[in-house]
């Protein structure tokens, strides 16, 4: 059981800003030409607000506004609050995929939190990769920290039917190459995806990760679902503000939260929600932090026989405005403490139980959040698949994935990577029809490089134009949470370092099995050793830069992709001062 600090004592900012010696009237006198009076820095706790806001991080454009909201709740509360700008990596925009800059986001983040007088902190973020590169960093460094997202967009909606970002951009695209929607419609419904501040309104990666935080414990109860441009929102957000005041006096750190159960509840949360595959290779790297042993293995014990019941878009019809009025995630969580799911004395930020916080709350729309007999899928999760294909396994998200193709063998149709599948999907005289398994290799963590979200390769248009929707697809890849249909992912060992996947050729025979998890190419022992045997790398490697630390260091998909001089190892959180 957690053991509160006690209250007063000296805080670690009183290293930079107590006394009278020379080094800290250097600190404390520089912070007084922005107009702070003396007693600011008599040993109240001082706040770093981690804001990930930038005008080229669309999701995370409204955080700035929210910061004043946190600084008040931090004010009130008698603390000292500091916003600091962070790095900001956007899916949208960072090429060649926001996925690679993960990791230098929580490296350079956790030297931010490490090397300032901060006591706490509070981490503002929104687009997907913010909130796994700033719970890693708070992880490591395991100062008092708390989250607080800047919620999904509302609604979008065109012609009368409701437009989830990412997810009807998939539809729309397809539906383009099948002849059924011109470009000119398409243009048209651009201006309905995005129609307010926040990130994606789908159980895509950015929602599936504020509710990853949330069912950590690691962001206060209902902070996942409330939209962006909802004042309930900036409510949150100086509630937030408040409470890591008192957590710094308490002492309680990330290392007292996410614990074990912690992260098996949050398994649990993402199955029940439909939530996004990218969480696994998030989760992992988190738990790596903060010194966890968490697998592939658990993430299918735990989510197995979970069922999804978040009907919401890529896995249902609905969108994350709807989830919040229905209750929002709470709901789900209090659903699996009444199924016998969920660690119900596992600690959050609130200093509350999981289950104090969620076992009050009501559902308001059934049809939203469903009941467990008429749940989308009764086993839900993130399959993990493994073979001779894939040694260390692959996941896949039965969810989004068509019934009849769960168990299917086809003709192998190989890409050698993303500009090999470019040049050839659109070609009529490709071999392929809609029983075939389409593989793509070198887009894991070192072959893309950094593990782009292409692994939901789009269909060819001469099996579209049959009323096709779905096809095995098969990479190292990683794909949108906002994206749908029966895709294995994360294929490990990844084919950039000589995994099976790298050998596979047009004509193999392959097997997918979900109910027996089973990933399995029809040739034999003796021909995958020839193959293997004779492979070599196809791609240029980089010199010089992150490009290069990256390659160098970044681990495989089954344990994380976080670079592997970071792991399990918190560090001091105070440094010597140089003046």
């Amino acid at each position: 059981m957690f053991k509160k600090a006690e209250w007063p004592r000296k805080l670690r900012s009183q290293e930079w800003y107590g006394g009278t010696s020379r080094d800290v009237i250097y600190h404390r006198g520089w912070m007084k030409n922005q107009g702070y009076p003396h007693d600011l820095f008599d040993g109240r706790p001082v706040i770093g607000i981690l804001n990930t806001w930038s005008d080229m991080t669309p999701c995370n454009g409204h955080l700035r506004e929210l910061a004043e909201k946190v600084k008040a709740g931090i004010w009130e509360a008698g603390g000292f609050p500091m916003e600091v700008p962070v790095f900001s990596a956007s899916e949208n925009t960072f090429r060649p995929t926001a996925m690679m800059y993960r990791n230098l986001a929580a490296l350079s983040i956790e030297e931010t939190i490490r090397g300032q007088p901060m006591d706490g902190c509070v981490l503002m973020v929104g687009c997907d990769k913010t909130t796994p590169s700033l719970l890693m960093a708070a992880a490591s460094v395991d100062l008092p920290s708390i989250v607080v997202t800047g919620g999904p967009m509302l609604n979008g909606y065109f012609r009368g039917e409701r437009v989830g970002s990412g997810t009807h951009l998939w539809k729309f695209s397809e539906m383009v190459k099948a002849g059924e929607m011109t470009q000119e419609e398409f243009l048209e419904a651009e201006a309905s995806m995005s129609r307010s501040s926040g990130t994606c309104n789908t159980m895509g990666t950015a929602s599936t990760m504020a509710s990853m935080a949330e069912a950590l414990g690691m962001a206060l109860s209902g902070n996942a679902a409330i939209p962006g441009v909802d004042s309930r929102r900036k409510v949150m957000a100086q509630l937030t503000g408040r409470r890591i005041v008192q957590m710094v006096k308490d002492d309680l750190k990330p290392s007292d939260i996410m614990t074990k159960q912690a992260f098996e509840n949050a398994i649990r949360t993402n199955a029940a929600i439909g939530g996004s595959t990218n969480a696994v290779i998030h989760l992992l790297a988190m738990a790596g932090r903060v010194g966890i042993d968490l697998t592939l293995d658990d993430w299918d014990r735990c989510g197995r026989d979970v069922p999804t019941i978040v009907n919401l878009m890529p896995s249902g019809k609905y969108l994350m405005e709807e989830f919040f009025y229905a209750g929002g995630l709470p709901v789900v969580i209090k659903r699996l403490g009444e199924a016998g799911l969920l660690h119900k004395d596992a600690l959050t930020v609130s200093g509350e139980t999981m289950w104090d916080e969620v076992k009050d709350v009501v559902n308001w729309n059934e049809d939203v959040i469903l009941p467990a007999e008429k749940a989308l899928t009764q086993s839900g999760g993130i399959v993990v698949v493994r073979g001779n294909l894939a040694p260390k396994g692959a996941v896949l998200k039965p969810s989004a994935a068509s019934p009849h193709l769960l168990t299917h063998r086809g003709r192998a149709v190989v890409f050698e990577d993303i500009d090999d599948y470019k040049a050839k999907i659109n070609d009529d005289n490709l071999d392929i029809d809609e029983t075939c398994v389409m593989v793509m290799k070198n887009c894991g963590p070192k072959g893309y490089p950094g593990m782009a979200e292409v692994g939901n390769m789009g269909l060819p248009p001469k099996v579209l134009k049959k009323g096709i929707t779905d096809m095995v697809r098969i990479s190292d890849a990683r794909m949108s949470g906002t994206a749908y249909g029966t895709v294995v992912l994360h294929t490990s060992p990844e084919a950039a370092v000589g995994g099976p996947l790298a050998v596979i050729k047009n004509g193999d025979m392959i097997e997918l099995d979900v109910p027996n998890r089973r990933l399995h190419v029809d040739i034999s022992d003796e021909e995958m050793a020839r193959r293997l045997a004779e492979w070599k790398p196809q791609h240029e490697l980089p010199t010089s830069g992150y490009a290069f630390l990256h390659q160098q260091h970044v681990e495989g998909a089954d344990t994380g992709a976080d670079l592997d001089f970071l792991k399990g190892c918190r560090g001091s959180a105070v440094g010597k001062d140089s003046h």
